[in-house]
């Protein structure tokens, strides 16, 4: 069975991902609102469905930590993985708006999360006020959004070819059930395989668990990549980890009864990894405003190297030291040097271009 149903949920993933993209589309020109709010909002929630479920039923059954750290590996997956690989497949041109307010927003509300975690616990209050603030945040990009006319609506209600609205809202909704029924059943048949073959259950759920929750953001950011959909593919992933600190942490410490507990591992090293693959969005965004391919293998590369990591550490591997030591020495100075020198090209080609 488990074998049967691995196929048929990848299925279910590429046609749920298909459908949503296309009904997303729809509903930016339906409503003039422009597709990358739409990817922000209506993708990114809808997505980071599984990670909502997920975590309110850890926060209520008394799983924090399962809670907590769905959150973390969900928004490192989400930019390292999904935006690395989405990136491979075609260079990724980034807007404006997600360079100057929804990736700092980003790396600010994961700052948040260092901040009301020092105290080993996200009480019902800091999940009220995050909860509040995913709220101002989405009135904020619609009305923004709205105001600016960035929408085509207007255009295509005048010409009559507005998209009908029952047809683009059953694109959504069916898009979504696929994509979430889709995630569970290749999550379970791909463990079920795994256990099957002898993997331990330590490193299923470093792998296969925790990048399962994640698997309706893959495919809905690579079907818009190849539909040339980029601004849904980069707000897909951004929206989504907004959305993951905000929502899915303050919805679950809001319900949890003892509140959310953060152990001293996800505080000194999840956490702030979390926040350094936040950070390092901003300098690639914003050297030309396009994720190049090898920016892509980056991410990709680092994101292999983060769950090699998890695995060795938890299996207490004595590779564990020449690993660690060569990513702290060597790869990482060399990618900030690196990033240093393309953003420096980037800021003295863009100020050549405006002298007269």
């Amino acid at each position: 069975m488990a074998v049967l149903l691995f196929p048929l949920g990848l299925l279910l993933l590429v046609v749920g991902a298909e459908a949503l993209v296309r009904g997303a589309s729809r509903l930016a020109s339906a409503v003039g609102i422009s597709p990358l709010v739409i990817g922000l909002t209506v993708v990114a929630y809808g997505t980071s469905a599984p990670e909502l479920v997920v975590s309110v039923t850890a926060g209520l059954a008394g799983q924090t930590d399962i809670a907590l750290g769905n959150v973390v590996g969900s928004n490192i997956f989400n930019v390292l993985f999904i935006l690395g690989l989405s990136a491979l497949i075609a260079p990724l041109v980034v807007s404006q708006q997600l360079v100057r307010l929804d990736v700092p927003l980003m790396i600010a509300v994961s700052l948040l999360t260092f901040l009301i975690s020092l105290d080993g616990r996200i009480d019902r209050v800091e999940g009220i006020l995050c909860v509040a603030g995913i709220i101002i945040y989405t009135l904020f990009l619609i009305r923004h959004s709205r105001k600016a006319g960035q929408g085509v609506g207007n255009h295509q209600e005048a010409s009559g070819n507005q998209p009908r609205t029952s047809a683009t809202v059953l694109y959504i909704v069916g898009g979504l059930g696929l994509l979430v029924l889709g995630a569970s059943w290749l999550v379970e048949s791909a463990v079920t395989i795994a256990q099957l073959l002898g993997v331990s259950e330590l490193i299923i759920g470093l792998t296969i668990v925790a990048a399962g929750t994640s698997l309706p953001e893959v495919a809905t950011s690579i079907v818009a990549t190849i539909r040339g959909e980029r601004d849904i593919a980069v707000g897909n992933i951004v929206g989504s980890n907004i959305f993951n600190i905000l929502m899915v942490l303050g919805l679950s410490g809001v319900i949890a009864p003892d509140g959310i507990h953060v152990s001293p591992a996800a505080l000194h090293f999840d956490i702030p990894i979390m926040i350094a693959v936040a950070v390092a969005c901003l300098p690639i965004f914003f050297t030309g405003q396009v994720i190049a391919r090898w920016e892509g293998v980056v991410f990709l590369g680092y994101y292999i190297a983060y769950t090699l990591y998890l695995v060795l550490a938890a299996a207490e591997h004595a590779a564990l030291a020449i690993f660690s030591a060569a990513m702290a020495w060597f790869v990482i100075p060399l990618t900030v040097l690196t990033l240093l020198l393309v953003t420096l090209r980037a800021l003295r080609s863009s100020r050549q271009e405006t002298i007269p």
